[in-house]
């Protein structure tokens, strides 16, 4: 059975550190600690679990501190969790299951990281991320922010889950800042470093400049495709915020040059042509996501409403605009099989039930 080392990198984490700790309780065999300058009561409950806690210079650079906290490490696999993750209950066992197989010869090991859910708890955004990483096989971290590892050797993808449970906003401008502070002493942002760059200028509603980034980056031809197809999506997003859709409507289609539709595109353009009432359109992209086979292993960022519950809701209302009842009660049943409880659901099917009480 393999061993595994967690590895954290903290500050100011003592409403959450406490929860993430006990939910890997018995399944890891050496927590290590890093702190890069807390000041509440963060490296006190740290020593609650662990003995090995150490400080760290903040230097506005994620990369460096992980690095700093695998390099303590001294069992055969090094994981990560941010200090909001943890592991449930139901993903416990997987990730024990995991620890009594993995052949030794796998280098990483990539898991779902669950980020988003809806008001049932419902997952609606994940993606895989490398979490277990082989002590002493050469792979560091890099990128001063939305740092990450690139894998090399064997790499297997695994069914257990990390799921972020954020109870507080963190700083909205700190990644911002550590960008722009790098480009003042004219670092060179690799491509994926200005993807993300890209974003977080979309994110400060910069759209201008966020469009310029994300086409600098496209037209350098060296991104991941993932990262090509979700910067499409976000140059989309930025022009629809400054009232070009036209350029919106290029941009999504633009995301096909790199791989097949993906759902997340094809429910875009749906709601872009369902926002100007053309609802045979619509119904063609919404009807399009429903065919797009979900990859998960792609390492893409996944939208599971994508891929069922959206489309078919969607295309309820378009058919009844169109005047198909009966095909609309249909996808109706449809998105119900995938939330039927969801409260679209059920006055749809209220209202289908009133059509066929007044008759």
């Amino acid at each position: 059975m393999i061993t595994v080392s967690l590895c954290m990198i903290v500050k100011n984490e003592e409403d959450v550190l406490a929860r993430c700790l006990e939910s890997v309780s018995g399944l890891v065999d050496e927590i290590v600690v890093v702190d890069t300058g807390s000041t509440d009561r963060t490296r006190e409950i740290a020593e609650r679990f662990t003995g090995r806690v150490y400080d760290f210079v903040w230097i506005n650079d994620f990369a460096a501190a992980r690095n700093y906290a695998f390099s303590l490490a001294e069992k055969d696999y090094c994981m990560w969790l941010d200090a909001d993750d943890v592991i449930l209950d139901g993903d416990r066992a997987a990730f024990q299951t995991l620890k009594e197989t993995l052949a030794p010869e796998v280098n990483v090991v990539m898991a779902k990281y669950n980020t988003g859910f809806d008001e049932d708890g419902n997952v609606t955004f994940s993606y895989f991320r490398e979490r277990l990483i082989k002590n002493h096989a050469g792979m560091r971290w890099e990128g001063a922010v939305h740092e990450a590892v690139t894998p090399v050797g064997r790499v297997v993808y695994n069914g257990f889950a990390v799921t972020h449970r954020k109870l507080r906003p963190s700083d909205p401008d700190r990644n911002l800042r550590i960008y722009e502070s790098q480009l003042a002493r004219r670092v060179e942002l690799e491509p994926r470093q200005q993807f993300y760059y890209g974003r977080e200028l979309y994110y400060h509603r910069r759209y201008e400049e966020a469009i310029q980034v994300f086409e600098h980056f496209l037209d350098g031809g060296q991104g991941w495709v993932e990262n090509n197809i979700d910067a499409c999506c976000h140059c989309a997003y930025c022009y629809e915020r400054l009232e070009q859709p036209g350029q919106a409507l290029q941009s999504l289609l633009r995301s096909f040059a790199y791989d097949r539709p993906r759902a997340e595109v094809c429910c875009e353009l749906g709601r872009w042509f369902f926002q100007r009432e053309q609802f045979s359109l619509a119904a063609y992209w919404y009807s399009l996501a429903l065919t797009c086979p979900r990859d998960d292993s792609r390492g893409g960022f996944i939208s599971p409403d994508c891929y069922g519950y959206l489309p078919s809701i969607q295309l309820c209302v378009c058919y009844s605009r169109l005047g198909d009842l009966e095909r609309a009660e249909r996808m109706n049943e449809l998105a119900a099989s995938f939330k039927p409880n969801a409260a679209p659901v059920l006055h749809n099917r209220n209202f289908f039930q009133s059509l066929k009480t007044d008759k």
